[in-house]
C-alpha cells in the first residue's frame, strides 16, 4: 500500500480497482483530523485519476470497520478537524467524486461509520457486522448524511427507530431492509467487494459515473422530472469517445476498449 502507516491507506488493485484502508486500528477508526485529511487527499487522488474505476473501502481492524467520529477529537474542538473544507466529516461523506465506492463492512459501523457506509454507492457487509447511528444516546445528531441518507434509504418508521433509540441493527436485517447489497461469511468481505468492483471496471467508465449521478440526481423527483435528469446526462454521454465505442466492439465482436473520454 502507498504509505504502510497512517490513518488511512490507499493501494490500486488492478489497472483499474483501487483500495482504501482505514487504518486507526487502536481507536476503532475513530474519525479525527488527520484522518479526515488524509482521506480527502485520497478522494482528490482518486478523481484525478482516469484508470481508477471502482474503489473499496475497508478497515484494518476486523472486528470494526469505523466507530464514528473521535469524541475525544470532538470535546476538544466542538467536532472542528473531522470535516474538511471539500469531503464534510472524514473528507468523504459529501465530497463531489465520480467514481463509485464500495464500502466493505466486518464488524460495527457506527454513528460516523455508518454515515462513511451511506456515502458509498453499494455495501458488503459480513454476517457479524452491524449498522447504527447512536448519536442520540451521547446528546448529538447524524449530521454528516447519517440522518438523511438514512431515511431516504430505509422505511420511514425502521428509520425512525434507529435515529430515536440509537440501536443497530445486524447484516442480514440491514440486507432485508436494502440497506447492503449483499452478506457474506466473517473475512469475506473485502474479496467479494473486490469482485463486485471489478464487474464495475468492466464496463465504460463515463457510462457507469453518468448513471449513477443520473440515480442519485433523480431519486426524489417525480417521473418526468427525473427523465430530464437522466436525459441531460445520456446527452453528454453522446459526446463521447466511449459511447462510439461500445457499439462498434459489438458489431466488431470484441471487447471493447474504454478510454474514460
Amino acid at each position: 500500500m502507498d504509505g504502510m502507516t497512517g490513518p488511512v491507506l490507499y493501494e490500486v488493485l488492478s489497472d483499474h480497482v483501487a483500495q482504501v484502508t482505514l487504518n486507526r486500528p487502536e481507536k476503532r477508526n475513530a474519525v479525527n483530523p488527520e484522518l479526515a485529511d488524509a482521506m480527502e487527499a485520497i478522494v482528490r487522488r482518486i478523481e484525478a485519476d482516469r484508470a481508477i474505476r471502482a474503489v473499496v473501502l475497508t478497515s484494518s481492524e476486523p472486528r470494526v470497520f469505523c466507530a464514528g467520529a473521535d469524541l475525544a477529537a470532538v470535546s476538544a474542538g466542538k467536532g472542528r478537524g473531522i470535516e474538511t473544507a471539500a469531503g464534510g466529516f472524514a473528507g468523504l461523506a459529501y465530497a463531489i467524486r465520480s467514481t463509485p465506492w464500495i464500502a466493505a463492512v466486518e464488524g460495527a459501523a457506527l454513528g460516523g461509520g455508518l454515515e462513511l457506509v451511506l456515502a458509498c454507492e453499494m455495501v458488503i457487509a459480513s454476517e457479524n457486522a452491524r449498522f447504527g447511528l447512536p448519536e442520540a444516546k451521547h446528546g448529538l445528531i447524524a449530521a454528516a448524511g447519517g440522518v438523511h441518507r438514512l431515511a431516504a434509504m430505509l422505511p420511514r418508521a425502521i428509520a425512525n427507530e434507529m435515529i430515536a433509540t440509537g440501536d443497530p441493527i445486524d447484516a442480514p436485517r440491514a440486507y432485508h431492509l436494502g440497506l447492503v447489497n449483499r452478506v457474506v461469511e466473517p473475512g469475506a468481505t473485502l474479496a467479494a467487494a473486490i469482485d463486485l468492483a471489478n464487474r464495475i471496471a468492466v464496463n465504460s467508465p463515463l457510462a457507469v459515473q453518468y448513471a449513477l449521478q443520473g440515480a442519485r440526481a433523480s431519486a426524489a423527483l417525480p417521473d418526468f422530472a427525473g427523465r430530464m435528469v437522466v436525459a441531460e446526462r445520456f446527452a453528454a454521454l453522446r459526446q463521447t469517445d466511449d459511447f462510439a465505442e461500445g457499439p462498434r466492439a459489438f458489431v466488431e465482436k470484441r471487447a471493447p476498449v474504454w478510454t474514460g473520454h
